[in-house]
């Protein structure tokens, strides 16, 4: 016999009919109104399932043959040239989870990869016996204390308590063990986690307007869900109010955006099941507080809610049993709450009556958009956008990340993202072939980095190495943008031409005029530049390691990057050519921040009071130090040690593997050579080994200390003292600048006694003239390359004016193209002298 169910205030939700007609009416409606619907099966089982067939009802009219939204239920929301469709409705208080995505708790995700998913299954693992054994351990330690407590002192009651204690000990070092190694999974996942990988769900080959998750194991999506609220309760800590009680008393009084999102769980046995569930886009923290207050934990929605905690009356409670379906889900929280309110003397703090003002919740939902693909950085966009305008205080790192995001749109929305990036790469293999979404994602860390492959030039080898070194360069280029060069100064006064760019920059992040450029807009842009890059590393330091490493110049004629490649720059640096190390320590800098072991750390005060309050050292001393380590005269700093330095710092990011030597030595951090075993670091994927003169790994890992002691402060100050902006930055103007520095220092060695001794010198040179033959081999291969390519060009325009019967070019500009080429052969018939003037040379080494 069937049971009435307990009329009340919480809703019982729809039945498959109305969900099928709500389907129905949402699709005609997308249709009409020209965007893309979310899958039928979205909206049946994640949406319809947490609304009353009362609420589909006022939702759903007919309209000649066939059902649409009424036109009181939506709106359509303009983004830039996309387009979103909301649908305006109440929903089941307890039917939407928390994004994981959240803006303001994006400085605890790291960029995703395989190897950080791995990681965090293995986390899982380890979470898991690190219990284990705390619960034998505390077995054994009751067994221990009950035998010591017993009465009995024969020699059998001596030899169990002498076996309890071994337990004892055997199970505390299994702890131990087991803690060690969850910090060390903990410490190579730079205390955070992975992101989740998130993209545009497909239907029939075809983008919808609905959110799809990566397949995870059950486990790891708990485990993620509640690393999620951990940190959302974290960023919701500096309210001015508790969030849960005004819920209680007043209800949630703004509505909300929500979309809908599919998870998917591999099971062992091989099979993926799936589930829909709306998740809201804004309003997290009061969808969090909303659960607080039924008593629910996020992942009861995500992955089944227990059956014992809402159980259904005369029904036996199962403890292991869990309910997945969210119609039944909801239906049982309503059914209980309603019996509840209904029974005399129920508690006032029983959900019952604690959650009656958030029975049902005003929403908007996602249903529909115009560009399906780019729907969660929509979706981010309108996040942010609320947040900033919101009362509640951003996290600092979480802010900058979302002004970076901010003016990467704002580029992309005056279409100059790509022509930046074309300026910036002027020796790009393909910079019009730039997907402007694609770049977008990269650089805001919601994506991979291979879209910014194009930018790369012809010959480089495409990999984790260089692409970030692009995204590296990409970002401080949109930060830092050029200034087209001042004019001459006339005596009269003058406007600056700011460019194409900087007025981007200054509408996005709302700074003041060019001309009262300061140094507090340095300051914060390099704040801004830090955290944007931090995004890129999955160990994210402090982002005030980068202060004052670009000064007022950079903030208003733009950071001046050396264009060169980073084969190039080593080649540069093997060659003697000091502005190539300057460029590649520049390129550093990131790497040496946001490193498991930082070597660059934010200043500690005034170096000038070193004596009174203990060594001082501001991250532009360091960076200049190890600048100034190419010139100085140190027995135990070489080339050599130099760049495999370079080499091991620009790849530590991508490192899967603890590093490990040949011999099997332990290895141990070189400031901690001293200390005892128990307090030493632990040895993470991603530390690097201290190199020797001969750029050979050894058993050190590298640490401060070591940084510190090889590259002393000392060297900084002289570096910065003898030098400009140029200097301290890295930055160069072009390659030819770049040669002509090389050649004033070979002469000024000369001149100034550095390389005197013949032998010494002789020795230097044929360490150097290898890495110059493949420059000069590399200048030439991309010149025949352009030859070729200019040959194409011409041959292609004189095919196309035959055909079309055009008039040919005027005489002078045909006679000014010649007479440029012409140089150019001589030019090159003259290096051919030389070159092979060289040739014999070689002989005679």
């Amino acid at each position: 016999m069937a049971v009435k169910r307990p009329e009340g205030n919480f809703p019982y939700v729809s039945t498959d009919p109305w969900s099928e007609k709500l389907a129905e009416a949402i699709k005609n409606t997308c249709e009409l109104e020209g965007v893309t619907p979310p899958p039928r099966t979205a909206i049946v089982e994640g949406l319809g399932t947490a609304l009353g067939d009362t609420e589909i009802k006022k939702l759903v009219v007919s309209q000649r043959t066939m059902k649409v939204l009424a036109t009181s239920a939506y709106r359509v929301v303009k983004a830039g040239d996309d387009k979103v469709l909301l649908l305006t409705c109440h929903v089941h208080g307890a039917g939407v989870a928390p994004w994981d995505l959240n803006d303001r708790t994006a400085s605890f995700w790291t960029p995703p990869s395989p190897e950080a998913t791995e990681r965090v299954k293995a986390l899982v693992d380890a979470e898991f016996k690190l219990e284990e054994a705390r619960k034998a351990a505390k077995q054994a330690e009751k067994a221990r204390e009950a035998r010591r407590r017993s009465v009995d002192d024969d020699t059998y009651a001596a030899a169990e308590l002498a076996a309890a204690e071994d337990k004892y000990r055997v199970t505390t070092s299994r702890v131990t063990e087991a803690q060690r190694e969850r910090d060390a999974l903990l410490s190579s996942l730079g205390n955070r986690r992975p992101r989740p990988v998130v993209k545009s769900a497909e239907e029939d080959g075809r983008a919808m307007a609905a959110l799809v998750l990566a397949p995870q194991p059950r486990e790891v999506a708990v485990h993620l869900q509640r690393y999620a609220v951990e940190n959302l309760r974290r960023a919701g800590r500096g309210r001015g109010y508790d969030l849960v009680e005004s819920l209680v008393a007043a209800g949630q009084l703004s509505r909300g955006m929500c979309v809908l999102q599919q998870w998917q769980f591999q099971d062992p046995a091989g099979q993926t099941p799936k589930s829909w569930r709306m998740v809201a886009v804004t309003a997290n923290n009061r969808a969090l507080a909303r659960l607080d207050i039924f008593g629910l934990q996020v992942e009861h929605l995500v992955t089944g809610m227990p059956q014992s905690l809402y159980p259904q009356p005369r029904e036996s409670t199962d403890s292991e049993l869990l309910l997945h379906n969210q119609r039944e889900v909801l239906n049982r929280i309503s059914y209980s709450l309603n019996e509840a309110l209904a029974a005399e003397g129920t508690d006032r703090e029983h959900p019952a009556h604690r959650a009656g003002r958030i029975a049902e919740v005003p929403t908007e939902v996602v249903v529909g958009c115009s560009n399906p693909a780019a729907l969660e950085h929509l979706l981010r966009a309108l996040n942010v956008d609320d947040h900033l305008r919101g009362i509640q205080p951003y996290d600092e790192d979480a802010r900058l990340i979302a002004l970076f995001a901010i003016l990467v749109d704002a580029y992309a929305t005056e279409g100059l993202l790509v022509p930046a990036l074309a300026d910036t790469f002027p020796e790009a293999r393909g910079a019009d072939r730039l997907n402007a979404d694609g770049v977008r994602s990269a650089l805001t860390a919601n994506g991979p980095l291979a879209p910014l492959s194009p930018l790369l030039p012809p010959g480089e080898e495409i990999s984790l190495v260089t692409l970030r070194d692009v995204a590296l360069r990409s970002i401080t280029a949109l930060v830092f943008p050029d200034l087209p060069a001042a004019p001459p100064k006339s005596g009269q006064r003058q406007v600056r031409d700011t460019g194409r760019y900087w007025p981007i920059v200054r509408g996005a992040l709302q700074e003041p005029a060019w001309s009262q450029t300061g140094a507090k807009t340095a300051a914060a842009r390099t704040k801004l530049w830090s955290a944007a890059v931090a995004q890129l590393s999955m160990h994210r330091a402090n982002i005030l390691s980068a202060t004052g490493l670009f000064a007022t110049a950079d903030t208003k004629e733009g950071a001046r990057q050396d264009p060169r490649s980073l084969k190039d720059l080593f080649l540069g640096a093997q060659a003697g050519d000091a502005t190539a190390w300057a460029a590649l320590v520049q390129r550093m800098v990131p790497n040496l921040i946001h490193a498991p072991e930082p070597l660059i750390t934010p200043g500690q005060g005034s170096e000038a009071g070193g004596q009174r309050k203990g060594e001082r050292r501001s991250p532009a001393n360091a960076v200049a130090a190890l600048k100034m380590a190419y010139k100085q005269e140190a027995p135990n700093v070489t080339r050599e040690l130099l760049l495999a330095f370079a080499k091991a710092v620009l790849e530590h990011p991508d490192a899967t593997e603890t590093p490990e030597v040949s011999d099997g030595t332990r290895l141990i951090c070189y400031g901690e050579q001293t200390w005892s075993e128990e307090n030493r670091s632990t040895i993470v994927p991603g530390m690097i080994l201290a190199p020797d003169t001969d750029g050979q790994p050894t058993a050190l890992v590298v640490d401060k200390a070591w940084f510190d002691e090889l590259f002393p402060p000392i060297w900084g100050s002289a570096f910065q003292n003898g030098s400009g902006r140029n200097a301290v930055t890295g930055t160069i103007g072009s390659a030819d600048q770049a040669d002509d520095d090389r050649s004033n220092d070979d002469t000024s060695r000369a001149a100034g006694g550095v390389a005197a001794d013949p032998r010494a010198q002789l020795g230097a040179l044929r360490k150097e003239l290898p890495a110059r033959i493949e420059l000069v081999e590399g200048g030439y291969e991309r010149a025949v390359q352009a030859a070729d390519a200019l040959l194409s060009d011409f041959e292609t325009a004189r095919r196309l004016r035959d055909d079309l019967g055009e008039d040919p070019l005027p005489a002078d500009q045909r006679i000014e193209w010649m007479e440029k080429l012409t140089k150019a052969r001589g030019a090159a018939e003259a290096s051919i002298s030389a070159l092979s003037q060289v040739e014999a040379l070689i002989l005679q080494l």
